[in-house]
Parts: structure tokens; C-alpha cells; sequence
């Protein structure tokens, strides 16, 4: 968070995806992390005024 005019203000924020699955799931965690920007409706709403980054952590069961 930012001040702006005295007002606090999101500039970015950064997601912390922790899975746990079976070994074989986890290829296609890592596929779906990379691509779901483009079908996430929240990223498409404030991606233009707000950074956001992501970040995948992967467990195997």
C-alpha cells in the first residue's frame, strides 16, 4: 500500500499459490499457473491499475 492524498492506495499485489498434490499432478499445476491470467476475472478487472504478480509452490504427496 501506497499514500496518495492521504489516502491508502493498492499498487501491487503478489499471490502465493501453495499446492500439494501427487507427483504427477504437478506439471499440470505448473501449465495452468502460467496460462490462468488470461481466464481469472479478477486479474482482468484491476490489471490496469494494480500490479499483480503470482507465484506457484508446489508439495508433492
Amino acid at each position: 500500500m501506497e499514500k496518495e492524498d492521504g489516502v491508502l492506495v493498492l499498487r501491487r499485489i503478489h499471490v502465493n499459490y501453495r499446492l500439494k498434490g501427487s507427483v504427477d499432478s504437478e506439471e499440470i499445476a505448473k501449465r495452468v499457473h502460467s496460462i490462468h491470467r488470461d481466464k481469472c476475472p479478477v486479474y482482468k478487472s484491476i490489471s490496469g491499475c494494480i500490479e499483480i504478480t503470482t507465484e506457484l509452490k508446489f508439495e508433492a504427496e
